[in-house]
């Protein structure tokens, strides 16, 4: 027997109570959590990692294995690069960082974001924007990148945050101004500075935003089938740009 408020009830009353109440969700979708930010701190917890392995390596080795290159010769004196089959580099670049202004930074604005978006959107939906938004940036990084030049960082996946909170804070009615304000400053900065690849911030904010129009207007009934079509179609998207800079 197990102790209830008032006297005893059996084992199988409890677990038949339990199929009957449904989880709290959001009004987007997402189920109410004690830990509402976890995959935030685990996406934050990962670049950390790959940070402190590049800069406590001792060599060149670790980034240049990991950084977005179309070809190039690295330290070792292969040729590395997408255009040599290694197409992971898609996805690590998003998680690397070697600079520590430039992972803090990213991660400062991937938890402020994080903690905003992974609650409403719920798991799933949250780390889908997230890694597609940072293919997305990859993608469109790569129409642009020249042989003998890097690309890395979570800049494109956390503008694809910056786009999906955008969407989220007009689906319910909310001032959006310092959203576009901040935004516009980082385009801008984009495009002035050299050393910063604004492709990567347009193909991730691009993605985000397409996505969040998604998981935010879908059919209540519906909301998982679309949001798992729309997942799928913006990866085959991402897939068919990355094939045009093959071609």
């Amino acid at each position: 027997m197990i102790d209830a408020a008032v006297g005893y009830q059996c084992p199988e009353c409890v677990r038949e109570g339990s199929r009957s109440v449904r989880k709290a969700t959001t009004l987007l979708g997402g189920e109410r959590r004690e830990n509402t930010n976890l995959v935030t701190k685990v996406l934050i917890g990962i670049n950390a990692l790959v940070w402190l392995a590049i800069t406590f390596s001792g060599s060149n080795e670790i980034e240049e294995r990991l950084f977005l290159l179309k070809q190039a010769i690295i330290s070792n004196g292969e040729l590395g690069g997408v255009l040599t089959g290694e197409w992971y580099r898609v996805l690590t670049a998003t998680f690397t960082h070697t600079a520590i202004w430039h992972i803090g930074l990213n991660m400062l604005v991937l938890w402020i974001l994080g903690s905003q978006l992974e609650p409403v959107l719920g798991r799933w939906r949250f780390v889908t924007l997230y890694l597609l938004s940072g293919l997305g940036g990859s993608a469109a990084s790569l129409l642009g990148l020249a042989d003998n030049q890097a690309s890395l960082g979570a800049s494109g996946a956390v503008f694809g945050l910056f786009g999906a909170l955008f969407i989220v804070a007009r689906r319910f009615g909310a001032d959006t101004s310092f959203i576009v304000g901040i935004l516009a400053i980082n385009v801008i900065i984009g495009f002035t500075v050299p050393s910063i690849d604004w492709r990567a911030h347009l193909g991730g904010l691009v993605t985000g935003a397409v996505l969040a129009l998604v998981f935010v207007h879908a059919p209540r009934k519906h909301r998982t089938a679309f949001g798992l079509g729309a997942s799928v179609l913006v990866f085959v998207v991402i897939v068919a740009v990355a094939a045009l800079f093959v071609a």
